[in-house]
């Protein structure tokens, strides 16, 4: 995570490991690329080696990234300051301190470049002849690059010594008599210097040792070393930003429930911008969108939310909510069923963050719609005339599988066709699947109840199931409609004609078991013998035979 690289970097920072504090910064750096603070305190590791071209450009990334922070313009001037830009540093403290005027680390940058733009302006005006080998960066890059001297930049004095020459040349003179400045020369100027005779040649490590030499006479004070920006601070801003977006949020949805709409938009986009961990923003916004018919807007915040809300791992019932405003947000948009399929993928999605009841309604809404959508799209009663009469060629032949197959392809296309139920339920018939015919023959009266085929068919199922009284009454209704039907007329008599020979007791042991049976079926039966008196009134006579 981009904080714990961060604490690394702060930790190796405060110890004087600033290399390692680049290093753990950068990968901060690479986990949140727009977090100004990181290149602030990269910028600061940078300086501290005296890199200021890489210090600059962190420098620079950290104003663009928060230019009403005045810590940025402290950064960006000491840049400027250690490459002997003076003017650009004067002008970088001045605009931090446009914003905060009490800054005391802005006030002293600026005094520092100040005076150091003084004694620019007032040394001599004679050129130092060497003066071009100590300009820019490219100084810092010889002396790190020669074995050489690479060790004297890890010693201050040092250090100090190299950045007086560099502000002012003149000040070569006062800076001969130290070894370590002539073997720098040398390495600028790429000519080798041989020190003076009984001089000792070897160079010194640290002050101890160190020939002496007349301290120049100009001012000592320099720019106070740079810190990374405080935790505290960093935490206070985003306190505060949070809840400045949530003051935000309360004044959208206070708005969007006086259904001031324009208004509640411009407030979740005012909190969306301070504060963009907090998808619930964006999620307000898509329903203000959803409730104002602007869908495709709507389906981008919940793109977005779902998008970060995956980055920050944000509650899944948040996320949950965007999925499924987008399903409502696609299904207003649907005008046929494949535009179906997109929200009923978001409803699923949904779902599986957090399943909820509003959202498994809706699921079953839009497959519902999509369903309804199909049929209306493969409506044609023509092709299901056509296919009726295919299957009537089959049912001819006694091809009554391949019969069924054309009635069902009839009934797709047209699905209010009573025949080509009619006819499907005789062909379950033949095959013996009374099931399914009995329930293709009730649908077709129920699509026409006039319709008097439908009831010789459900009483021919009836009757072949030896429900003979069934079958009566169903012939009898068909009758209503058609009272001249010859083939309802023998139906009738055909029934009349079984109940008589039940009556007259002239049944089969096989037929009077078999009705038995069905007549033990009977839920009025079955309630009859379940009813507490009745089974007491059984027992008695059960005491009685006994």
């Amino acid at each position: 995570m981009a904080d714990e690289a961060k604490a690394r970097g702060n930790a190796a920072f405060s110890s004087g490991d600033f290399t390692s504090a680049i290093r753990h910064f950068t990968e901060a750096i690479a986990l949140a690329p727009t977090n100004h603070v990181l290149f602030s305190n990269r910028s600061a590791a940078h300086a501290s080696l005296h890199h200021y071209a890489d210090a600059l450009s962190d420098a620079e990334k950290t104003v663009e990234l928060k230019p009403d922070w005045p810590k940025g313009y402290s950064r960006l001037g000491a840049a400027h300051l250690g490459l002997n830009q003076l003017q650009e540093a004067v002008a970088a403290y001045n605009k931090g301190l446009e914003i905060d005027p009490s800054n005391e680390a802005l006030k002293s940058g600026l005094a520092d470049a100040q005076a150091s733009a003084s004694r620019s302006r007032a040394a001599p005006s004679t050129p130092n002849p060497f003066g071009d080998a100590f300009k820019g960066p490219e100084m810092w890059t010889k002396l790190t690059a020669d074995p050489l001297t690479r060790g004297f930049l890890q010693q201050p004095d040092f250090v100090n010594m190299m950045q007086e020459i560099q502000k002012n040349p003149s000040n070569l003179n006062l800076f001969l008599k130290d070894q370590r400045v002539m073997q720098s020369l040398g390495v600028l100027l790429n000519v080798k210097f041989r020190p003076p005779a009984g001089d000792d040649a070897e160079v010194p490590e640290s002050d101890m040792g160190q020939t002496p030499r007349k301290e120049p006479e100009v001012e000592k004070k320099r720019e106070p070393e740079p810190e990374p920006e405080p935790e505290f601070t960093e935490e206070k801003e985003k306190k505060e930003r949070k809840q400045k977006a949530k003051k935000e949020k309360e004044l959208g949805t206070a708005a969007y429930k006086k259904r001031d709409f324009e208004t509640a938009i411009q407030h979740y986009s005012t909190a969306m911008e301070i504060d963009d961990e907090d998808i619930s923003y964006i999620t307000n916004r898509a329903a203000v969108y959803l409730e104002t018919g602007k869908y495709d807007e709507c389906i981008k915040d919940c793109d977005k939310a779902v998008e970060r809300g995956r980055e920050l791992r944000s509650d899944y019932k948040m996320v949950a909510r965007a999925l499924t405003r987008k399903g409502t947000a696609l299904t207003k948009l649907a005008k046929c069923s494949k535009d179906y399929e997109p929200a009923i993928e978001a409803f699923q999605k949904a779902l599986t963050e957090n399943r909820n009841a509003e959202t498994l309604k809706k699921l079953n809404e839009a497959e519902r719609a999509k369903k309804e959508w199909e049929q209306k799209e493969y409506f044609d009663p023509k092709i299901g005339d056509e296919e009726r009469e295919k299957g009537n060629e089959f049912f001819k032949e006694q091809k009554y599988p391949d019969a069924i197959k054309h009635y069902t392809e009839a009934i797709k296309r047209n699905p209010k066709d009573p025949k080509a139920y009619s006819n499907r339920a005789a062909c379950y018939t033949k095959l013996g699947a009374m099931p399914e015919g009995l329930k293709d023959a009730e649908k077709c009266i129920e699509l026409d109840p006039t319709f008097s085929k439908g009831y010789s068919r459900k009483a021919a199922v009836e009757f072949f199931l030896k429900e003979y009284d069934n079958a009566m009454e169903t012939y009898q209704e068909g009758l209503k409609h058609d009272p001249s039907n010859q083939e309802l007329l023998d139906g009738v008599r055909r029934c009349v004609q079984q109940i008589n020979k039940a009556n007259r007791g002239d049944l089969t042991p096989e037929e009077l078991k078999e009705r038995q049976a069905k007549g033990m079926q009977d839920p009025e039966i079955q309630n009859i013998l379940t009813d507490p008196v009745m089974r007491q009134v059984k027992k008695q006579i059960s005491s009685f035979n006994l």
